[in-house]
């Protein structure tokens, strides 16, 4: 297994400056597991057990708040790391991860985490850069949703999700994995009502293009602009 997985994963950033024998070592106690879509791969508040890695398919992370409102807090696309609970000094997982398709992961036990870490700055340091990109994300998204009328977040969140999982297609940029309008709701702290309205006007305005779970971006430059409250 060890030999397969180094050559489907030696590439990503993630395993960047470790030698072969070193990846081997990290992937010796990895297993990897499949997640039939729908499927969840921890829930909130279970013990961290585990953490990821997500070689194939994508998966939704929500968080339920203590007044009951479901928020979607980000999507996983493959080659991310995620549920390190440990690495942020926590022994639950904060949120829900559950497959948006069918997918595959590599799990590691919690229990090795302080060991390959210890034993591999690099990659420590390299979850450690990720866990903090995560962390300004939310920070960003609390400004938006603090600061911005909600056309301007819907935008954004959009634009986020083409550049992690954007597809260049004929008519524009398209969101590689199924996403609906609840989702981007849940994303942008708004009601599925508002989220529909504003789709529906960009629709009739050439923005964007959309289906059933399916959105694609026509005009992201003209979107960057409404995002950013700048005029065409």
């Amino acid at each position: 297994m060890a030999s397969l997985d180094r050559s489907l994963i030696a590439g990503l950033p993630l395993f960047a400056g470790l030698r072969p024998e070193e990846l081997d070592a990290v992937l010796s106690e990895a297993r990897s597991t499949r997640y039939p879509k729908h499927t969840a791969v921890f829930e909130q508040d279970e013990e961290a057990h585990s953490f990821f890695l997500l070689l194939h398919g994508h998966l939704r992370v929500v968080k339920l708040t203590p007044d009951g409102q479901q928020v979607v807090v980000r999507f996983v696309a493959p080659g991310e790391i995620f549920g390190v609970a440990m690495a942020i000094g926590r022994t639950t997982y904060p949120a829900t991860a559950t497959a948006v398709v069918d997918s595959v992961a590599l799990a590691w036990p919690s229990a090795a985490w302080p060991r390959l870490a210890a034993s591999f700055p690099t990659l420590a340091a390299s979850v450690l850069r990720t866990v903090g990109g995560r962390l300004q994300e939310a920070h960003t998204r609390v400004v938006e949703m603090s600061t911005e009328q909600v056309e301007r977040r819907v935008a954004h969140a959009l634009l986020r999700l083409a550049k992690q999982a954007g597809r260049k297609i004929e008519a524009g940029v398209e969101i590689n994995f199924p996403i609906s309008r609840q989702d981007v709701a849940e994303m942008t702290g708004t009601t599925l009502h508002t989220v529909s309205r504003i789709l529906s006007a960009w629709e009739d305005e050439g923005l964007v293009a959309g289906g059933r779970q399916r959105i694609v971006l026509r005009d992201p430059h003209k979107l960057l602009l409404l995002a950013e409250g700048l005029p065409d």
